[in-house]
């Protein structure tokens, strides 16, 4: 009996020596989830029970459960590094096949799918649709989408402005003064310049002239590349074709009261807004003085440029940096990647785009998981059907771009394990040659 008791002990010992040896050869593999030996007594038993007075059969290996603890999440400086702070598994797809992994190690391969490090599979999560909107509930290949960005025209220009109640008037009147030129400064009291753009991704310069005419009132001027922006691109320096005027009415408090644009045919009243509308532009480029049209389109609706947070107080005039919704064409330059698993494409011309998000795994019953190598698993019965939705989602962890989730192997436990398993084994070995002492006594006496 004492030897079969002494054979479960070095079996079981042996097992401890596995599964710490285990532990420690991937100490250093990304991902890792150390595990542990379980143990469990053996007790013979009848149909009538085991009794109070059994001595126990010995030992046995009941599990080796895996501890699905953090590990540390350090910076690797590669984009496509990604480390799950938290709970939640990275999907990846072979075939159809689906496995799971906390092993953030990720490249592309040639036809620019996100894939393992071996590239065997595919990063699973969710794609965007054409307006860079992520399409949830549906998991895909992530691809990186390394195509141009396409330019968008400019429909809306804002920014603040004040106007200096205190600026002299200026006498725009042919009798008596001089009439608005762009050319001389004297016609006019500020210049405001604004880029924008065409269906084709050309920037055009939009200059806008403000004039004080009076108290509380200023004319606005508009140019698009030095030129009105109409549908031939006059010249606004042709007494023929003079630049249309929109004009600024203030209160005493300084706060703009309207904004008043000359009717454009067959309208015969003005149109009063709080904004200045810019319709009939036609894009083109100036050539010795000559405008021809470049082929590109404006937004059909016209472009809006706001006017409502012009104000007129002592105060120089001035302007804060224009923001506008037009766009070049743009090249990719580099990728990011935020907390919620979510891929921006950053491109040359300041614009970034959605081109994906990560997608995390979660099971009711982590430890049912299968290791199948490669820091990887696999859904079992015992684990439960994975449930998959965005980082930062519920109890889900965050990603951390450029960064890895290290081994959670504690080496230092694990080599204090390596001397328990060693004297556990030494002692059901003493166990065994006690046994045959006995024996050996028990035999020389008869």
């Amino acid at each position: 009996m004492s030897f079969n008791i002494g054979l479960s002990g070095l079996y079981a010992a042996n097992k401890q020596l596995d599964v710490t040896g285990n532990n420690i050869a991937n100490v250093a593999t990304t991902g890792f989830k150390s595990s542990r030996a379980e143990f469990e007594d053996v007790y013979s038993a009848t149909k009538l029970g085991s009794g109070s007075k059994v001595v126990g059969s010995g030992v046995r290996l009941s599990n080796v459960s895996q501890q699905f603890t953090q590990g540390d999440v350090n910076n690797t400086g590669n984009v496509l590094d990604m480390g799950i702070n938290g709970s939640g598994f990275f999907t990846l797809s072979n075939s159809g096949s689906l496995s799971y992994t906390r092993n953030g190690t990720f490249k592309v391969d040639k036809d620019g799918f996100i894939t393992n490090s071996d590239q065997t599979s595919r990063l699973q999560g969710y794609g965007v649709d054409a307006n860079g909107k992520i399409i949830n509930g549906v998991l895909t290949d992530l691809k990186l989408d390394t195509s141009n960005l396409a330019p968008k025209t400019t429909t809306v220009v804002t920014s603040s402005i004040n106007l200096n109640s205190t600026s002299l008037p200026v006498d725009n009147t042919a009798a008596t003064g001089v009439p608005f030129d762009p050319t001389k400064s004297a016609s006019f009291t500020k210049q405001f310049t604004t880029p924008i753009y065409d269906s084709q991704g050309n920037m055009h310069p939009m200059d806008q002239y403000v004039v004080k005419t009076g108290a509380n009132t200023w004319k606005v001027y508009t140019l698009v590349d030095g030129r009105n922006p109409d549908a031939t691109g006059s010249d606004p320096t042709d007494p023929a074709t003079p630049p249309i005027a929109s004009t600024l009415t203030f209160d005493t408090n300084g706060n703009l009261l309207q904004v008043s644009t000359p009717p454009v045919p067959p309208a015969t009243l003005p149109t009063i807004s709080s904004d200045l509308k810019m319709t009939g532009w036609v894009p083109g480029t100036v050539t010795n003085g000559t405008w021809k049209a470049n082929g590109a389109g404006a937004n059909p609706a016209g472009i809006t440029i706001s006017m409502g947070k012009t104000t007129q107080y002592n105060a120089d005039t001035s302007r804060t940096i224009p923001t506008q919704d037009g766009y070049a064409t743009g090249q990719i330059t580099n990728l990011t990647i935020d907390g919620t698993g979510t891929l921006f494409a950053n491109f040359s011309n300041n614009q970034n785009k959605a081109i994906g998000q990560v997608a995390l795994a979660s099971f009711t019953n982590e430890q049912g998981l299968q290791a199948v190598g490669g820091t990887s698993w696999k859904e079992t019965f015992a684990s439960g059907i994975p449930g998959y939705d965005a980082p930062e989602t519920g109890t889900l962890g965050s990603i951390q771009s450029n960064s890895l989730e290290e081994s959670n192997v504690n080496l230092t436990n694990e080599l204090v394990n390596l001397i328990k398993a060693q004297s556990n084994y030494q002692a059901n070995a003493k166990t065994i040659s006690t046994q045959s002492t006995i024996m050996q006594t028990i035999i020389q006496m008869t």
